[in-house]
């Protein structure tokens, strides 16, 4: 099993999206990219600890490559808006790859070239391509959350088109 972590805004949205992805074992609601050990999601959200809401990945690279994990993570959410998702704003909410080798480097920047050459977004990306730091579990709460919680509002107007995305986008990679 491989590991990946990326930074998509809320990570309710990415959680969801990927837990629907052939070849993903798990997915884990969390923080990455900060300045201090062990933040607590009021910290993160308030904008003091320099974290992005992430996630970590656990795939199996013989069903799912990282490649397709990043063409479905820059199609789900919209990575030319800087330091925000929709409504929700700040540096947290940050579309961000944090790589963990040089591999996983060049993979995320030759999506974004790809991308960029086709002109697919319109305008420039602006995710963040940076070394994995530690990864921090968020608290049990925020696990699961679209799963948990599909009647709430926020899932159905920020969370479901992505899924929708995913389902008529990548098709073959639908579980």
């Amino acid at each position: 099993m491989k590991k990946a972590i990326v930074a998509g805004g809320c990570f309710w949205c990415t959680e969801a999206v990927f837990q629907r992805v052939k070849g993903v074992e798990s997915v884990t609601s969390g923080f990455c990219g900060g300045r201090i050990k062990n933040p607590p999601y009021r910290e993160v959200v308030q904008g003091r600890t320099g974290h992005a809401e992430a996630i970590e990945i656990l795939y199996d690279e013989q069903i799912v490559s990282y490649k397709e994990l990043i063409e479905v993570f820059m199609a789900t959410h919209d990575p030319t808006t800087l330091n925000r998702q929709g409504y929700d704003i700040g540096t947290h909410y940050r579309s961000a790859v944090f790589y963990k080798n040089e591999e996983q480097q060049q993979t995320a920047l030759g999506v974004i070239s790809e991308l960029t050459a086709s002109k697919t977004f319109g305008e420039a990306i602006v995710t963040e391509i940076a070394p994995a730091t530690v990864f921090y579990p968020a608290e049990e709460i925020h696990g699961n959350y679209y799963n948990n919680n599909r009647e709430q509002g926020y899932c159905q107007v920020i969370i479901d088109p992505k899924i929708r995305k995913l389902m008529t986008g990548f098709k073959q990679l639908v579980k």
